[in-house]
């Protein structure tokens, strides 16, 4: 279509068209409602709170839960069913939560590119970085959802079969149910930060493939391989710059006053990931051709 300024009038100097100013909020807004509104994040979800229902399920069908067997607050859940998702979450660490992180994260491009839609994102005013940004922070968000449903629906399902009542932390202190359940939202962000350094490899290995599977399947390998060389004696000068380091340090959370230090070098440490990986992700959407 012409320009409805003619190239020649004098005094007139033609613009480039500009980016709208909320372009890149509704584009975030469009990620968030994809990402929640597909059925394979849904069944995720589902199967992250299936976690809490069976836990809770085989201590109520059972006779007894002998002390010191099994995870770590167990024993507890029938005395006060707000263990339930305490124990949930701490299940859910090693595996479950990487697991579903490492599918959101490993299809943030290279689903796109696989179903042929990332050249038409690209060719909107979206721009690499700032759709690499949006996709990041997509992954993130299910990052907190993911941790949140398992604590939810651990306190749900352990109200309805368990008595509930005043909680006793670590530190010997105890508090009343709705301090209790801040403390089941604080582990929740603990976890989601814990987390975002593996969205952050996710992402970068996203970018290197149009098959996303292949992308996923590798953010899961990575977060086990980290977490095997966690625990090998011979790899003690390593344990510190593992991304999964910190992974089970939410106990924290469950003292008090509560222990901010290790979320503080949690934090500190997945910040460092995102900053990396980010960064080797940007290299390869601006340097290689990613839209075949």
């Amino acid at each position: 279509m012409p320009s409805s300024v003619p190239a020649d009038v004098p005094g007139v100097a033609l613009r480039p068209a500009r980016v709208p100013r909320g372009s890149g909020f509704s584009l975030m807004l469009s990620e968030l409602r994809v990402l929640f509104a597909r059925r394979r994040t849904w069944a995720l979800l589902l199967a992250l709170a299936a976690i809490p229902v069976l836990v809770a399920v085989a201590v109520r069908v059972s006779s007894s839960v002998p002390p010191g067997r099994g995870p770590a607050f167990l024993d507890r859940i029938s005395q006060n069913g707000l263990f339930v998702a305490f124990t949930a979450m701490l299940v859910s660490v090693p595996l479950f939560l990487p697991l579903t992180v490492g599918v959101v994260a490993g299809d943030t491009i290279a689903g796109e590119a696989n179903l042929g839609t990332l050249r038409y994102l690209l060719v909107a005013p979206a721009g690499r970085v700032r759709l690499l940004l949006v996709k990041y922070a997509g992954a993130l968000a299910f990052c907190l959802v993911a941790p949140l449903t398992v604590g939810v629906a651990g306190a749900a399902i352990g109200a309805a079969l368990f008595p509930v009542g005043p909680v006793t932390l670590l530190s010997g202190d105890v508090i009343q149910p709705p301090e209790a359940a801040v403390r089941i939202l604080l582990i929740a962000a603990y976890l989601a930060v814990s987390l975002a350094g593996l969205s952050a490899i996710g992402l970068f290995l996203s970018t290197l493939t149009v098959v996303p599977v292949g992308a996923m399947a590798a953010t899961v390998v990575v977060s086990v391989v980290s977490q095997v060389l966690d625990q090998l004696p011979q790899l003690e000068w390593l344990h510190p710059w593992l991304f999964s380091h910190y992974w089970f340090g939410f106990g924290d959370m469950l003292r008090q006053p509560v222990l901010w230090d290790t979320f503080a070098s949690n934090a500190l440490l997945q910040a460092g990931y995102i900053t990396a990986f980010g960064a080797l992700a940007y290299g390869r959407m601006v340097t290689k051709d990613v839209l075949s």
